[in-house]
């Protein structure tokens, strides 16, 4: 039975399928693999399933062989290249005057191709840098350019929950976060504090956000007037995780209590439908017997 095995190329990385072939693999297993770059070294993430409850359709490629010391030391030699060519291209950065900020370097399992990661806020001239790449090292040269987040989930770093920061941990792909989902949550809407290590919104936020939205659909709306047991007043606050709201009575007194213990009220009369054109004339009341 052919099987397939999720395959992780970095700490953090997103995981592909692969197809195990002859080989018996656990999680945690060191393979080589083939990829469209060539050769690649990776760690066996997911245990092997059958290729009948794989979802997606996309060709698979295959586990080459199992990985040796010898794979693990070239893996080595490749990460002391890569902060070679990180400590070089920063030198020539600096040199050139370019406007931006490299924060990491590739290398593919041969050494044939070296991946150079940035940021900038606009576009960069680099065809002299990638020039002087290419003649100190004797290999392909790419320059990606990359968003802040990308940078945060590859260098890593702890939040302020004191945590190894989400996208570094074991977030594959970055969901849209916006200020609503804080204020959704009742949080503090000061950027310092509801801002990640990328300076953008915590990717955390999304997190519970299903879980608030759901809960507050029982909750009166803020600035709702209501009836408690101590008299009219009307919401501004709410504490979800313990299901209560804060009611600001009428002698300006605020109490807490429990969403059970309110009413709503409404102070406006209903409305008459107004008559319009075209609608049925009422018919006229009688005292005949049907």
């Amino acid at each position: 039975m052919q099987k397939v095995v999720g395959i992780r190329f970095k700490p953090s990385g997103k995981i592909y399928d692969f197809s195990c072939g002859p080989f018996v693999l656990d999680v945690g297993d060191k393979v080589i693999v083939t990829t469209e770059q060539g050769l690649g070294y990776g760690l066996v993430a997911t245990a092997p399933v059958p290729l009948s409850e794989r979802t997606s359709k996309s060709p698979l490629k295959k586990v080459f062989r199992l990985a040796t010391d010898a794979d693990s030391e070239q893996r080595e030699k490749n990460i002391q290249l890569e902060n070679e060519a990180v400590e070089y291209c920063q030198k020539q950065v600096d040199e050139l005057k370019l406007d931006m900020n490299l924060f990491s370097v590739e290398s593919t399992f041969d050494t044939s191709k070296l991946t150079f990661f940035f940021t900038a806020e606009g576009r960069v001239d680099f065809r002299q840098l990638v020039k002087n790449l290419v003649k100190q090292f004797r290999v392909r040269i790419e320059m990606r350019q990359v968003g802040i987040r990308n940078q945060a989930k590859m260098c890593g770093g702890l939040g302020r929950c004191g945590r190894e920061i989400c996208c570094s941990s074991y977030i594959e792909k970055f969901d849209p976060v916006s200020i609503r989902m804080a204020k959704e949550q009742g949080l503090s809407l000061n950027p310092t504090k509801i801002s990640g290590l990328c300076g953008r919104l915590m990717c955390c936020l999304t997190f519970e956000n299903e879980t608030y939205k759901s809960i507050k659909k029982d909750f009166p709306k803020i600035g709702k007037t209501v009836v408690t047991p101590k008299g009219k007043g009307k919401v501004i606050r709410h504490n979800v995780i313990c299901s209560r709201i804060t009611v600001k009575l009428e002698d300006n007194t605020e109490c807490e209590l429990k969403v059970s213990e309110v009413q709503t009220f409404s102070e406006d009369p209903p409305r008459e439908r107004t008559k319009m054109a075209g609608d049925p004339e009422p018919k006229p009341e009688t005292n005949d017997p049907d």
